[in-house]
């Protein structure tokens, strides 16, 4: 096994099989009335934390202060292990940016933490990144080659780098930002800090989300509409696929559409409403909740069975379980405690040492399940090794059924886009069939989400379906790069 192999299976190893990982959540303020952002950033991104636990990061400044002035602070872990009045307290700016991070690109360490804040020419630049992009292996061959000096391993670097260098060229920041997008493949939605202007932009495909709140006069840009909700903020709209806006006192929101696709060709990521999005958002008009629950009645009348009981896995299974629950009749009801306080996925150098981290997460309600026949409803079946064993702690607990549905279809590719999915020899639905499949998990009966359904669950949204089908937007890399650039 080579190194970037040893890599990626260290990388896997460490994120254990607890579920899907998405890459990132991004927020950024602008208070036009010069009131300091930072602590506002720090509620968005608590309750933004489900998009990443690895890192998080705050930067800062000052629209009327010395040019060139950040103030950032980042560090490895949670947002309120990261952040203390201490440190969040000599962050002054009515203008900033915030992110969490999980890693599928780019190693887990504190260099790679975001914001990225870089001191170039023509001031500053501070920026957060969600996606995957995925011919950033070559942009940052040729940065290197014409003299790049590069302080991380992930690919919002290159981003930043092009966002920079083209500003040499451009009248704005702004059409600096999409000059660069137009160099850049992949999914992304970045919201970018300059010394006056706020920018959010969302690849042509609108892979990730992204929203614009404001609060009296305020103007945000966030992955997700539950951090408007968290700090008191209305929902303006989305920013629409491909577009760019930038956020100024005497523009307001200006829009640059140049870069948008024909509503068809658009791909979001059905991840977002799966399993990704809080449940109370609402991305591009759909709401998250109400698709989880569609996903649940589409489970009951394509793959019915009978049975005494409902149940959710914790956290995304439990809208698409009350979804079957309301569809068949079938009682809804909760069998699994989950431990609130587990936060990042544990750090364990071998197998055998992670077998003991479901129960520490999930534990098994005997009274709810002894003597019953139960349906389980997941969001997904990744590589198998979780499903298996909480099909034996329900059964351990005196179910007499246990018939599995899983409220997305089958994995047989991986995702290039931002979802760590990783490649196809690691995917339990890879070379087997769901008998199969149902045989290794030790369930009675398996269902999976009918692939023609992922449309009607998200009211008729243009998607990606690459990861089921191999068919992506866009030509995936030759090679897998996730991972890539560690040195």
């Amino acid at each position: 096994m080579n190194n970037k192999e040893c890599r990626k299976q260290e990388l896997w190893q460490t994120n254990g099989d607890s579920g899907l990982h998405e890459e990132c959540g991004v927020f950024g303020m602008y208070d036009f009335d010069g009131g300091d952002v930072a602590s506002t950033i720090y509620y968005g991104l608590f309750a933004l934390q489900h998009r990443g636990q690895e890192s998080c990061g705050i930067a800062v400044t000052q629209t009327n202060g010395p040019k060139g002035k950040v103030t950032s602070y980042k560090g490895m872990g949670l947002v309120n292990e990261v952040f203390t009045q201490e440190n969040l307290e000599p962050m002054r700016g009515d203008i900033g940016v915030g992110h969490v991070r999980y890693s599928t690109a780019g190693a887990s360490t504190r260099e790679n933490a975001q914001p990225l804040v870089l001191n170039y020419v023509k001031g500053t630049l501070a920026l957060a990144h969600n996606g995957n992009l995925i011919n950033a292996t070559e942009l940052r061959k040729d940065l290197e080659y014409t003299g790049a000096i590069f302080q991380t391993t992930i690919d919002s670097e290159v981003i930043a780098y092009h966002i920079a260098r083209e500003r040499l060229k451009s009248k704005t920041v702004e059409e600096a930002v999409r000059r660069a997008c137009g160099r850049i493949q992949g999914a992304y939605s970045l919201v970018v800090m300059s010394p006056r202007k706020l920018i959010g932009a969302r690849d042509p495909f609108g892979f990730k989300p992204l929203c614009i709140g404001k609060r009296d006069n305020a103007y945000i840009i966030a992955s997700e509409t539950c951090a408007l909700d968290t700090v008191g903020a209305e929902f303006v709209r989305d920013v629409l696929p491909g577009e760019i806006v930038t956020i100024t006192p005497e523009g307001g929101i200006q829009s640059d559409l140049s870069m948008a696709l024909p509503a068809q060709q658009e791909a979001r990521c059905i991840f977002e409403y799966i399993y990704f999005a809080r449940p109370d958002s609402h991305i591009d008009g759909v709401s998250v909740y109400a698709s989880r629950i569609k996903a649940g009645r589409f489970l009951a009348m394509d793959s019915p069975v009978e049975a005494d009981l409902v149940v959710g896995v914790p956290e995304s299974g439990n809208a698409a379980a009350l979804g079957y629950s309301l569809q068949s009749g079938i009682p809804y009801g909760t069998a699994f405690v989950k431990n609130g306080y587990v936060g990042r996925t544990f750090i364990k150098p071998k197998q055998s040492s992670r077998e003991s981290s479901v129960r520490i997460k999930l534990n098994v309600l005997k009274e709810a399940v002894d003597g019953k026949r139960v349906i389980m409803i997941d969001d997904s079946i990744v590589r198998g090794t979780t499903s298996d064993r909480i099909v034996k702690m329900l059964r351990d607990a005196g179910a007499t059924e246990v018939h599995v549905r899983i409220s997305s279809p089958p994995f047989l590719w991986p995702c290039y886009f931002g979802t760590d999915i990783p490649e196809r020899e690691q995917l339990i639905a890879y070379n087997r069939s769901i008998e199969d499949i149902r045989r290794v998990i030790g369930a009675d009966s398996l269902g999976y989400l009918e692939i023609g359904r992922l449309e009607e669950m998200v009211e008729g949204l243009h998607i990606c379906k690459g990861c089921f089908t191999g068919t992506y937007p866009m030509d995936p890399p030759t090679e897998d790069i996730r991972g890539d650039f560690e040195r």
